[in-house]
């Protein structure tokens, strides 16, 4: 949903179907639809957004990925299996970004107004180069929203090595990164909970998780609130060990 503004905001979803823990898992099916079309449906949903593309590599077995964006009515962009920092850039300089929100497809449970939120807080002052939820963490895993500027990612295109290359923004946070950042939190600390999917218990906490929810974009609050209150929900994959950024 755009603001009329002259900032062009996009929303790019970061899809492929190799995954080598739970292949395929961005088509996996969550109610009436793939886990794909949930990140695709709440991107749409959320103000501040003028655009959503999903950013999809060129290897055939990712022709489902396409195939699936295209139907859901947003764009899409065919880049590198591996340099996925590369396909970021080639997304946002063929919308003429001015900023991209980073969305990730394993993530159904997205909230349409935390992402607005992110984008309105960059909109507000563009010259921060980068918003997000997971500079300090807060939220639950899996309600992830990182705005960068194009220019931002351009130049860390310049330098980027290794897994900042597959992790698109890790290197506009490391450890002496000189970017302008803002992060968003909240209280008390949710990040113990997973609600990303990597794994068959991530799939099974989720399916749970919808159904106290509904088949609808959920608030974040609502997601924690189930989670606060169903702790057989949280059971069902507190063992699953979150990958770490130089795992890939």
């Amino acid at each position: 949903m755009t603001t009329g503004d002259q900032l062009h905001v996009v929303a790019v979803i970061q899809a492929r179907t190799g995954s080598t823990r739970f292949p395929r898992k961005v088509l996996h099916q969550l109610a009436d639809r793939s886990v794909l079309e949930w990140c695709i449906r709440a991107a749409k949903s959320a103000y501040g957004v003028d655009e959503v593309l999903v950013a999809t590599t060129v290897a055939a077995a990712d022709d489902e990925v396409a195939e699936i964006a295209e139907r859901s009515g947003v764009g899409v962009y065919r880049g590198s299996e591996d340099d996925v920092l590369e396909r970021f850039i080639g997304a946002a300089e063929a919308t003429k970004a001015d900023a991209v929100v980073r969305l990730t497809s394993d993530c159904p449970l997205l909230d349409p107004v935390l992402i607005s939120q992110v984008a309105q807080l960059w909109r507000s002052n563009s010259s921060l180069e980068y918003v997000s939820t997971t500079l300090s963490r807060s939220f639950p895993r899996g309600l992830d929203v990182e705005l960068a500027s194009t220019a931002a990612l351009r130049s860390i295109g310049e330098t980027a090595k290794g897994y900042h290359r597959t992790h698109v923004t890790s290197a506009l946070y490391a450890e002496g990164s000189s970017y302008r950042r803002l992060g968003l939190s909240t209280e008390p600390d949710l990040s113990h909970f997973r609600v990303t999917l990597d794994t068959v218990e991530d799939a099974q906490a989720i399916a749970e998780l919808v159904r106290f929810l509904g088949n609808v974009p959920p608030a974040w609050e609502q997601v924690a609130n189930v989670l606060l209150t169903q702790p057989h929900i949280s059971q069902l994959n507190a063992l699953v060990r979150q990958k770490q950024l130089d795992e890939g």
